[in-house]
């Protein structure tokens, strides 16, 4: 007879929930435009009007982690000076690019390498992932080496892990790009269907832009994935994240 009562409260639990989470999704809405439009702003005061701040997740769904994208012409300075600007924006959370480069959240301390980055490429030492040829699907031989990366990474969950792709320069510079892209975003998957999860990986492709140091641009060592692992300190607290006075 205590059955129905569990059921009332464990619906009832489901019913507040519910309500929370459509009562975050309408009022998340106007705090990611609110933010959008303070954006905007300080991109142009910062020099960098090309570029646009998206406040909206792949989904669709309202967030304070913004992604950053265009400007693909505007120099490094002014992308950091505008990727600061951003972070600096009472509320904003983590700056990510969407070429996959990332951005020290706001009121953190300075990325820092950690060991797992060191673990990693101990493996890679004397292995690299390797691909078909003229292509990204990952050669069955590396799969082996991926379970290897992964549980290397493992114990730095929490951190942002970069992956990026390099070519060697034979070969269109644009195919080369895009290429390197995909390989990184093979790798990514494959990272995640190993269990790291996906909103701490960032991929990104460089082409053959930097090259093993010591070898030919033609050398096909050039090919190549490499890991970077950097920790986070947790964002403190902001208006937007402390309950007011009741």
């Amino acid at each position: 007879m205590t059955i129905r009562p569990f059921l009332i409260s464990i619906a009832g639990a489901l019913l507040v929930a519910m309500i929370a989470f459509i009562g975050g999704t309408y009022s998340g809405g106007p705090m990611a435009a609110q933010m959008d439009r303070v954006a905007q702003a300080v991109v142009a005061k910062s020099g960098g009007a090309p570029i646009k701040a998206r406040f909206t997740t792949r989904g669709g769904w309202p967030t304070r982690h913004p992604l950053l994208s265009g400007g693909e012409d505007v120099d490094e300075a002014t992308r950091a000076k505008v990727a600061e600007a951003v972070a600096s924006i009472p509320g904003v959370g983590g700056v990510s690019w969407a070429d996959g480069s990332m951005v020290a959240e706001s009121n953190v301390v300075p990325l820092t390498p950690m060991h797992c980055q060191e673990d990693v490429e101990a493996l890679l030492q004397a292995r690299t992932v390797r691909f078909e040829e003229s292509s990204s699907a990952i050669d069955a031989s590396s799969q082996e080496l991926l379970d290897e990366v992964a549980a290397a990474l493992r114990p730095c969950l929490g951190s942002i892990i970069a992956i990026t792709g390099h070519t060697d320069s034979s070969g269109p510079e644009p195919g080369n790009l895009a290429l390197s892209q995909l390989r990184a975003l093979a790798v990514e998957r494959a990272l995640i269907d190993r269990g790291i999860p996906n909103d701490g990986l960032r991929a990104r492709g460089m082409g053959s832009r930097v090259q093993v140091e010591g070898l030919l641009p033609t050398d096909p060592a050039n090919r190549r994935i490499e890991f970077s692992v950097i920790a986070t300190v947790p964002l403190a607290p902001t208006p937007v994240d402390t309950p007011g006075p009741r």
